[in-house]
């Protein structure tokens, strides 16, 4: 009957022990779930990549399958990247486990093996003679209770070996699994990571090409003016959400009034909505810092006539001329509004600098920040990339929905 609580100790142990491990394993299968799907969806673009590559011409929409199964490759290794930070995070947890549960096992099977040395030393007899030597029947009570505690105690000890081997081999086991799944996620990153620049090399070959081919131009000035029609339309989604958000701050505004006045002569709690910070963007009109630290205006804004093709187009914010991978910087504060890839815009981003006004920075190679996040003056969001017209960062500025000259709002530089 006494073995029964301490099998059922064992079990518990046992249960959260596989608790942890099956916790752990759910969360490595909801991310597996995910990074699969980013496979898959990468292997479609490479499917479409192979058949395009078969034909001989190269085509804009090869050149944005390049570009997608490349934004899609950085995730899954940005993905991997956090994946093996979380297994070093766990092999480190386990180690300690591991560590922790030898120490304990060290402890008390040297404790076991002084009892064990002792008995076979001085034999049972030992015991008996320590009860005939009692000077009062009070110390033979006491002796004879000494001895049976002591006796459980180490039956408790050896109870505890064996309870600790086990869950330090169900520790060992998962520290293993660990382990091979964190050598596995460094080799795909590894591989990932040589997908990534095979990738670049092939787009770049690729823009290289079709700037040879003059007919491409006339396809890529429709793409771009429907692309900046669906900029147009993010801007303006953009300003409804802002309208929205401004609304629902101030019904909490007028809540939050109305419980002040419910609590007069109380002491009242403001309730945690973090506002937007204040906007002195228009007052920077003609001094705003730009958002790379060199190049040139290649391409201003506003209406342009096509040199060879002779057809007029608008450019709705300025090309900046600049090497591939050149840092581009917030030109305010901000919040970042949007991320997106759009066809002739690649990737891009929108920072809402509240007030109303907005910058977007387009054909970005890497991107360093996230939607929602604040962003300073200054600060780095994002790397330049390279389009059908050469290696450069578009940039464009909004008020509401009015397209701006950012050169009107640009400090004035040498170039």
């Amino acid at each position: 009957m006494k073995s029964i609580p301490r099998i059922l100790l064992i079990g518990i142990l046992v249960a959260a022990v596989a608790m942890s491990v099956n916790g752990a394993r759910d969360d490595i299968k909801k991310k597996e779930k995910a990074l699969e799907s980013l496979r898959q969806e990468i292997e479609q673009y490479e499917e479409r990549i192979r058949d395009s590559e078969q034909k001989e011409k190269v085509t804009l929409e090869r050149i944005d399958d390049y570009e997608r199964q490349m934004n899609l490759l950085k995730s899954l290794l940005g993905q991997l990247a956090d994946e093996e930070t979380n297994l070093r995070s766990t092999i480190e947890a386990t180690s300690a486990n591991i560590d922790s549960l030898e120490r304990q096992l060290v402890l008390l099977k040297d404790h076991y093996a002084k009892y064990v040395c002792s008995v076979y030393k001085y034999g049972r007899v030992y015991d008996f003679e320590t009860l005939l030597s009692s000077n009062s029947v009070n110390q033979l009570y006491i002796r004879i209770q000494y001895l049976r505690r002591f006796s459980e105690q180490r039956q408790h000890d050896l109870s505890k070996i064996t309870d600790r081997k086990v869950l330090l081999e169900h520790q060992q086991h998962y520290l293993q699994v660990s382990l091979a799944k964190e050598r596995a996620v460094i080799t795909e990153k590894q591989r990932e990571q040589v997908s990534v620049h095979e990738n670049a090399s092939k787009r770049r070959q690729a823009l290289l090409d079709i700037r040879k081919d003059k007919s491409v131009f006339r396809k890529e000035l429709v793409r771009k003016t429907k692309a900046a029609e669906q900029l147009t339309t993010l801007i303006a989604d953009l300003i409804e959400q802002e309208r929205i958000r401004k609304e629902r701050e101030a019904r909490l505004a007028r809540e939050r009034a109305l419980e002040r006045e419910r609590q007069k002569g109380a002491k009242y709690a403001e309730l945690s909505t973090e506002a937007p910070p204040a906007s002195d963007f228009g007052g920077k009109r003609g001094a705003l810092p730009w958002p790379v630290s060199l190049g040139n205006i290649v391409a201003q804004f506003g209406d342009h006539v096509h040199p060879q093709l002779k057809t007029v187009t608008q450019n709705t914010g300025v090309d900046i001329s600049v090497p591939h991978g050149t840092p581009i910087k917030a030109v305010a504060e901000a919040e970042v509004a949007m991320i997106r890839w759009l066809p002739s815009y690649g990737n891009l981003i929108i920072l809402n600098h509240f007030g109303g006004y907005r910058t977007v920075y387009a054909h970005l190679s890497d991107i360093a920040v996230i939607e929602g996040q604040r962003v300073k003056e200054g600060s780095v969001i994002a790397r330049s990339g390279d389009s059908v017209a050469g290696n450069l960062l578009h940039f464009e500025l909004w008020k509401e929905k009015e397209k701006q000259d950012p050169e009107d709002w640009l400090a004035h530089r040498r170039r």
